[in-house]
């Protein structure tokens, strides 16, 4: 009868275990969906200190879709860029749109050169047109992510 209990009791808990797995995909180092930073908070510290080490939520606009190494993620009333740290890990290159997702990381404030912006622009294979007018940096904030979890 205890061996049946214990039996029944495991079989629970892995079914739970499994079934968040299946609601969550997870990307980089392993996070937990609790204690999540309001963005607005992490935006004004961004501005004063060098860095904030926070994790926040919000929706993806877009991945990259040559090697998933960005995302484009609405936080708020802001879009910030989200690469991953020591590109060790990449995301998924298509099919992530409004989906949602929590990040851990370091949020800074970041200059992103004309270069680098024409480079996320043919990434994101916009038109040669497009690309051309980006003739100015852009100053905002940018998320080194460690840990990212997508909910499927």
């Amino acid at each position: 009868m205890k061996k049946r209990l214990l039996f029944l009791l495991f079989t629970i808990l892995l079914s739970f275990n499994n079934s968040q797995e299946t609601m969550f995909s997870f990307y980089g180092d392993k996070i937990s969906i609790e204690n999540i930073s309001d963005f607005e908070k992490v935006k004004q510290l961004a501005q004063i200190q060098t860095t904030v080490e926070t994790k926040i939520e919000g929706e993806i606009i877009s991945s990259c879709p040559k090697k998933g190494c960005w995302m484009n993620v609405k936080t708020g009333q802001d879009t910030i860029l989200v690469r991953f740290k020591d590109y060790s890990f990449f995301v998924p290159k298509e099919g992530l749109e409004k989906k949602k997702v929590v990040m851990r990381g370091v949020a800074k404030m970041d200059t992103i050169s004309v270069e680098m912006l024409r480079h996320y622009a043919e990434d994101a294979k916009l038109s040669i047109e497009e690309i051309n007018k980006i003739n100015e940096p852009d100053y905002s904030i940018s998320f080194l992510a460690d840990g990212v979890i997508i909910k499927k």
